[in-house]
């Protein structure tokens, strides 16, 4: 599999998989966290949720900046790793729920969450800068697509096991107290604490509490203080399962360092140079960074849609999904819970990405194989397919919109027997992560092939800059979400993906052009 390719190649990925371990542990549980740790509405939870996945890209400029500066990727990627484990560190430690000051506990929070996104603006794309430079040869110019595409296959093997993780850890932590785990428990208990419950939403909350406790539950205030305590101090361990992660990479890094190459000279032509300079006139970069914005723009869509598995999907998953068939049992833990949908994602990820390959060298031996930025255009399409699929889904089992169901605007959770197959979303996330396929590894290849050598680590710090916008602009789905029918939502971001589409497809020769 990486007989063709560099020999730092793996030891870039197995370093990486750390922050892919956290990454996906928090977009598996952060929201979810949010809302059960400080009673935050969806939207409330949707805005803090969009900020830090914003600032987590944002930041790769400022990363960047620094390395393309120093000249120092190697060190300023150490420094990112480091502080991606303090920042997860600060945010494991438990503290008490209800929380005694919720806007202490609260900006203690996003002061951990800003640590991570700044340690991860330090790593990130600098280290897909280097493993870019890995494919300057010739020798190994032709793999670069299939060369990205195994890094992110690889990295994505510690973020299957990150929601696994987190649930485990939460569900162990509710057992080892004597409770089981309920999705629709916190925002019954933060109703009954805050004194907005509904009359419906007391009687399923003395239902819920005798169920989950095993006993008759009398004093519902005193059931919901001890739930949301133990429910979130597990959360709170699951996020120091994420410093062990990060420890481990650390330590792959520090042993394959050597490994990863020096980035090279840039000079002016007509200049005098050594011979491993790399010399391009001012025209030349100039084409290069004006179709590289042209794509960061394009994107911005695309993750504005697909980014959308770590907040409203997941909204969905814990609402709206039948959660009581998607349960495994190891031993005395059970894994149960909306944050198991995104071990799907990934779990895709590595099954397809060696079918993706296949694919590609396929056509490639045949002379068929599209160009990447046509790859890209056809991953927007395939997306857009994803969100239908969630779109004619609610619409044919006629979901109620959320404000029905949701406890703090009176609503009462929807019976199991209402809610849907969990099939729904697996077909859904299977769809977006072919469109996964097409779209990020590709990117990040089309960017460390068409990026002046001088901006390596910004431009790739602009394809993380374009992630961030579509993050930020996240927030719209959880507004969505809450205001207007789940079908109509969902049929949003099929709009979103097939603006990028076309726009995608309009530039596509300009593109091609650049890029060979």
């Amino acid at each position: 599999m990486f007989k063709n390719h560099p020999k730092g190649l793996l030891a870039a990925a197995l370093a990486n998989m750390g922050e892919r371990f956290g990454f996906y542990t928090m977009m598996a549980i952060l929201v979810l966290f949010l809302q059960a740790k400080f009673g935050l509405s969806g939207t409330n939870a949707g805005i803090i949720y969009s900020i830090f996945y914003f600032s987590i890209y944002i930041l790769a400029f400022i990363g960047g900046l620094i390395a393309d500066k120093t000249r120092n990727y190697k060190g300023v990627i150490l420094i990112g790793l480091i502080m991606m484990a303090l920042g997860y560190f600060l945010i494991a430690i438990p503290s008490p729920t209800p929380t005694p000051n919720k806007a202490l506990f609260l900006t203690l929070t996003c002061i951990g969450l800003f640590v991570i996104a700044f340690g991860n603006g330090m790593f990130k794309g600098n280290l897909q800068a280097l493993v870019g430079q890995m494919y300057d040869s010739p020798e190994y110019g032709k793999m670069r697509d299939s060369g990205f595409s195994l890094f992110y296959m690889f990295i994505n093997v510690g973020a299957i096991f990150a929601p696994l993780t987190a649930i485990g850890v939460r569900n162990w932590w509710l057992g080892k107290h004597g409770f089981l785990y309920n999705a629709d428990l916190p925002a019954l208990c933060h109703a009954q604490l805050e004194g907005n419950i509904t009359a419906d939403g007391t009687q399923s909350l003395t239902n819920l509490a005798t169920e989950v406790s095993g006993k008759a539950v009398t004093d519902l205030g005193a059931f919901a203080n001890e739930y949301l305590n133990i429910f979130t101090t597990g959360f709170h361990y699951a996020f120091g399962v994420a410093i062990f992660a990060m420890a481990i990479s650390l330590t792959i890094y520090l042993v394959n360092k050597s490994k990863f190459p020096n980035p090279k000279k840039v000079v002016a032509k007509g200049a005098a140079v050594d011979s491993d300079a790399i010399q391009m006139d001012v025209k030349e970069v100039k084409q290069r960074l004006y179709a590289l914005f042209a794509v960061f723009g394009v994107v911005i869509f695309f993750w504005f849609s697909f980014h959308q598995n770590g907040l409203t999907l997941t909204f969905f998953a814990k609402e709206y999904t039948n959660l009581s068939i998607m349960k495994i049992s190891l031993g005395s833990i059970t894994l149960q819970g909306a944050e198991i949908f995104q071990s799907i994602n990934p779990f895709f990820v590595v099954f397809l990405t060696p079918v993706v390959l296949a694919l590609f060298g396929w056509l490639r031996r045949n002379g068929n194989e599209p160009s990447t930025p046509k790859k890209i255009a056809i991953g927007m399409f395939i997306a857009g397919l994803g969100f239908v699929i969630m779109a004619v889904g609610s619409y044919l089992h006629n979901l109620p919109m959320h404000a029905a169901i949701d406890p703090k605007q009176g609503g009462v959770p929807l019976d199991e027997s209402l809610k849907v197959t969990p099939f729904l979303l697996i077909g859904t996330y299977f769809v977006l992560t072919v469109a996964e396929l097409f779209i990020s590894p590709l990117g990040i290849s089309f960017v460390s092939k068409v990026a002046p050598p001088q901006y390596q680590g910004i431009m790739q710090g602009g394809w993380l800059g374009a992630t961030a916008i579509g993050n930020q602009l996240l927030v719209i789905g959880a507004i969505l979400y809450d205001s207007i029918p789940i079908w109509l939502t969902w049929t949003v971001f099929v709009v979103a993906c097939s603006i990028s589409m076309l726009t995608m497809i309009f530039m596509l020769k300009w593109l091609e052009r650049i890029a060979k």
